[in-house]
């Protein structure tokens, strides 16, 4: 009967227009959150993929960029060790990660992000877990530079296969499955909340891209758990809309983005976790109020640390629920070009990953977000077209 309920459920919000993430989206208050650590509440990610390429190194295989590391590493771990390194004993392995981890753990840190949405779970009287691989050394060392660690309820570590822990986490702690939703950043992660029972939540904060994720089929995507925190304050801790059909939850967001050239006539090229790991350009939402070239100028400042100058408006775009976006989404895309005025030293924020100045020309060529692609070409032909003439 339970099974039968919330499928009937799933057909009706269908029927009124609300798309859920998958048929498991049950309208029940959160009122417990299961924390996996290593990238989702600390970024520990360089530290691992420097230790992982110290043990490959150990076993004479070759290293890996960090883009393969992301690509390759996957819970439980034992399955990357089985891949790559077969014929060393996973003592032998087990000795020389955590040796040169600890030589590296330093470079750990907290998320932006995590610290607010575990003030925002107090704050509601959520009750939240840990459930992580991280050995119980290395976590008291990390938790006390987070301070996050006293603020859990109960921690669960070491746990190479999170699945076979989830229901005894549900079990002891007396959970009820339908208000618990597990936070992670791995296929593993979303895989443990299907095995339990519980509602999944992705974030892009750690290891696994975006396509990989999408792949495990959370109930929720988000960029990072300051959106998360968002979505739970706007819905009153319901992981959907209620009441509103999809529409009219999610209206058209106005954007504003820029092709910015420096003095060498180069384009400042942008990565993020939310465009799939595709480059593009920096941008994003204009304010109630206020002025699209207003917008450009404050979000570049804020993405780039830059200030620019010369803005010229090129082209409008539709990009509607872009499968390249890590969400569902309706933008109108106001896309200009513009120059750099003044320090040109790049300063990215927590939104991206890498930049890079690159010719116009060679700008077509890398792997890039379709919005960007059509602004590319639009530039490109307007300027090849001024040099035929």
């Amino acid at each position: 009967m339970q099974l039968l309920s919330r499928r009937q459920a799933f057909m009706k919000d269908c029927s009124l227009g609300c798309l859920p993430a998958n048929p498991r989206y049950t309208p029940f208050v959160i009122r417990n959150i299961i924390f996996d650590w290593s990238g989702t509440l600390v970024d520990d990610l360089p530290a691992v993929w420097q230790a992982t390429n110290y043990v490959l190194a150990q076993a004479n295989r070759a290293e890996m960029t960090l883009e393969q590391f992301r690509a390759e590493f996957q819970l439980p771990f034992t399955t990357f060790y089985d891949k790559h390194t077969p014929h060393v004993p996973l003592p032998q392995l087990e000795d020389w990660f955590h040796t040169r981890f600890k030589q590296v753990q330093d470079s750990v840190c907290a998320l932006p992000y995590a610290g607010r949405f575990i003030e925002f779970c107090r704050a509601h009287q959520l009750r939240t877990f840990l459930l992580s691989t991280v050995r119980q050394d290395h976590f008291d060392v990390q938790h006390r530079g987070s301070g996050y660690g006293h603020f859990l309820e109960k921690s669960y570590l070491g746990v190479w296969d999170k699945r076979q822990k989830i229901h005894e986490i549900i079990e002891d702690n007396k959970l009820q499955p339908d208000e618990t939703l597990f936070i992670g950043d791995m296929q593993h992660d979303i895989e443990t909340a299907r095995h339990g029972g519980i509602h999944a939540c992705a974030v892009l904060t750690g290891y696994n891209t975006l396509e990989q994720l999408r792949t495990a089929q959370p109930d929720l995507i988000v960029e990072h758990l300051g959106e998360l925190r968002e979505i739970l304050e706007q819905n009153e801790l319901h992981l959907k809309p209620q009441v509103k059909r999809f529409e009219e939850a999610h209206p058209p967001i106005v954007t504003v983005g820029a092709l910015i050239f420096n003095d060498a006539a180069e384009v400042l090229m942008i990565r993020t976790h939310k465009w799939s790991n595709l480059w593009g350009i920096p941008g994003g939402k204009v304010k109630w109020g206020e002025p699209s070239e207003d917008a450009l100028r404050r979000e570049v400042k804020e993405e780039t640390n830059l200030d620019i100058t010369d803005i010229a408006f090129v082209l409008v775009q539709d990009c509607i629920r872009s499968k390249e976006f890590y969400r569902d989404a309706h933008f109108v895309l106001l896309n200009y070009t513009c120059r750099c005025a003044g320090c040109l030293e790049v300063t990215l924020n927590d939104e991206a990953r890498e930049f890079r100045w690159i010719c116009l020309d060679a700008a077509r060529q890398m792997p890039i977000n379709a919005p960007t692609r059509r602004l590319l070409e639009a530039v490109f032909g307007k300027r090849h077209g001024q040099d035929k003439n």
